[in-house]
């Protein structure tokens, strides 16, 4: 009995491991899902820097568009740019075996990513490259450590440097203002937060919905229980 235990106890301790998540604290997104046009902005940033790479091929334009307030014919002239459907997945052309190649490994389908990893880890991601000569790329993350992705929004951050204690620089000669690129992060965070989930806030919504009449209900058994049980007590 105490070996099957222990043998239990060794098959879980790496999943309690990893969903202790990063050993770094995490800067919060602060996201808003309900603000559609930072989910415009980050829907935007995504297709301009990130689609080459990263998929999200459990997520359909003309799903993103309604949700966003976009139309159709605005969302193939500003979105789509390569000739597919409105009504097809986001995905790219990139090969997988060669992509592994490149990076080390393929890089990963974005439509979980927020639900896998957290959108504050997401955030807090996007800003915390820093040089490293002994990487292939040139750069590391504090959050990934040895990660294989290149900082793509360099020109955007700028460079940053880590000292022996771990504090990183601030950035230097990107295009952006810290706090530009800070709410840039924040929109493309929050675009990969709501595609996780596209219908979450209908989700809390009804959930309140359920939870009041749920209460209602319990009242009503409530009375309904001692009307029936009146004369027995």
């Amino acid at each position: 009995m105490m070996r099957k235990l222990f043998i239990t106890l060794l098959a879980v301790l790496p999943v309690f491991a990893f969903a202790a998540g990063p050993s770094i604290p995490l800067d919060v997104a602060n996201n808003d899902l309900s603000d559609k046009e930072s989910l415009k902005r980050g829907f935007k940033s995504y297709i301009n820097y990130c689609l080459g790479c990263h998929q999200l091929q459990y997520q359909r334009y003309n799903r993103t568009f309604a949700d966003l307030g976009i139309s159709d014919e605005e969302g193939k002239a500003e979105w789509m740019f390569t000739g597919e459907k409105v009504g097809d997945h986001i995905t790219n052309t990139m090969p997988a075996k060669e992509a592994a190649a490149w990076f080390g490994a393929a890089p990963p389908d974005l439509t979980l990513e927020a639900r896998f990893r957290s959108p504050d880890w997401i955030y807090t991601y996007l800003r915390s490259f820093y040089v490293d000569e002994s990487r292939p790329f040139g750069v590391n993350n504090k959050v990934f450590k040895d990660v294989g992705m290149p900082h793509v929004l360099q020109n955007l951050q700028g460079i940053r440097t880590m000292d022996e204690h771990g504090v990183l620089s601030a950035p230097v000669g990107g295009t952006m203002t810290e706090a530009e690129y800070d709410e840039f992060a924040r929109d493309l965070t929050n675009f990969l937060e709501y595609v996780g989930e596209p219908n979450k806030l209908e989700r809390k919504t009804l959930g309140k919905w359920v939870i009041g009449f749920l209460f209602i209900l319990f009242v009503l058994s409530y009375f309904l229980k001692k009307e029936y049980w009146r004369d027995v007590h």
